[in-house]
């Protein structure tokens, strides 16, 4: 298994495990191509993919905005998980972020993602209890789509 960078080069097949995945969440502008072509431009060397029998298994797009780093849509393939590839995929992103100077790193991760939940748990990440999360949409084109 090889974990690296990310690209615009692998969207296709970033997209294609992305829909693959039951309960998975994408929004129409932010995660086409030209959304995730902008967000790999402005995050150069954070982002990564897992490579497994020559096709990508894994992803997470990490950036931040020079003060606290974030994680999203971080999946593995349900064929391959339990394997340490979601963790080997996180480390390299904070690695990446410690190289940037970034010293905090946050991720929303829906309540009803079990799965998830439990992985973040599992590797030592912090629920907080004493935050709320505010939203306002700029865009009502961006329209969320979950994958059933």
């Amino acid at each position: 298994m090889q974990i690296r960078v990310m690209t615009i080069a692998d969207y296709e097949d970033v997209h294609s495990l992305w829909m693959s995945i039951k309960g998975f969440a994408i929004r129409s502008v932010d995660d086409s191509r030209e959304g995730v072509e902008l967000f790999l431009k402005r995050n150069p060397e954070t982002s990564v993919v897992a490579v497994e029998d020559d096709r990508i298994v894994g992803a997470i797009l990490c950036g931040h905005d020079g003060r606290r780093g974030c994680l999203y849509h971080v999946c593995v393939h349900p064929d391959y998980r339990r394997r340490g590839i979601g963790r080997s995929m996180v480390v390299f992103c904070m690695n990446a972020l410690k190289k940037e100077k970034i010293s905090k790193v946050s991720l929303i991760a829906f309540t009803a993602n079990d799965i998830g939940n439990a992985f973040w748990k599992t590797i030592g990440w912090t629920k907080r209890e004493d935050l709320n999360y505010y939203d306002f949409v700029l865009n009502s084109e961006n329209i969320v789509n979950f994958n059933r």
